[in-house]
């Protein structure tokens, strides 16, 4: 987020301009910060937000509140964090921490301005287009659904006598299925095989069946 600097996507987001004018008004003007994250994992993000803030004049606590709702992994309280923005009268909101956010501030208000960072807007449905978003949602696209496929590529490379590979996803994040078909159409080119893990406990006895007691992979593992 530093790299791409936080005020140029606020500025093409339109945002600036709510602000001005509710800050000509008698209270402070509300800028809402929504992740589905945590703030221990997210301190260069909010780095990168104050800095975009200050970069068009507006400092917290001097002519600014910001108004921070993490929901630290736990998706579903996603829609109540984004209402309270919402109930707030935030000018703006930035939904950070990928689409989970993304989604529920989209589902909040149909009138405050709201910027992303996901993958594949338009198959989130946030957007319209990517030329002409429209609406009160815009942002950043990344097109890293791509990289599922070729992530799967490089592993099939890197140990080529492999013939299953496993597949962690959480299911409630609403670009996980978009991840995975990627995935799976890559893994259908290759002639391999995806084992679907959807919980960590899954994940666990997956690798507690494929690493040894000595921590090595087994070998025998990639010969199936």
């Amino acid at each position: 987020m530093e790299r791409r600097e936080f005020i140029t996507l606020l500025s093409s987001a339109g945002i600036a301009w709510p602000l001005v004018a509710r800050a000509q008004q008698s209270t402070m003007p509300i800028v809402g910060f929504l992740s589905s994250r945590s703030p221990g994992d997210s301190s260069e993000v909010v780095a990168a937000f104050h800095k975009g803030l200050r970069q068009m004049g507006f400092v917290e606590g001097q002519n600014t509140i910001i108004a921070f709702r993490w929901a630290e992994g736990h998706y579903d309280r996603l829609p109540k964090l984004a209402s309270d923005l919402v109930n707030l009268r935030a000018a703006a909101i930035l939904a950070a921490g990928g689409s989970p956010s993304a989604v529920a501030a989209k589902a909040a208000t149909a009138i405050v301005p709201i910027v992303f960072l996901v993958s594949d807007p338009i198959r989130l449905g946030l957007v319209t287009s990517l030329n002409q978003p429209r609406g009160n949602v815009t942002g950043i696209s990344n097109v890293a659904t791509e990289l599922a496929g070729k992530s799967l590529g490089l592993l099939k490379q890197t140990i080529p006598t492999a013939q299953t590979f496993g597949y962690l996803m959480n299911p409630s994040n609403p670009i996980a299925k978009t991840f995975f078909d990627e995935a799976q159409a890559a893994a259908n080119k290759l002639g391999i095989q995806l084992r679907l893990n959807r919980r960590a406990d899954e994940l666990r006895n997956e690798f507690g069946r494929l690493i040894s007691p000595s921590g090595h992979l087994c070998r025998s593992s990639f010969k199936r």
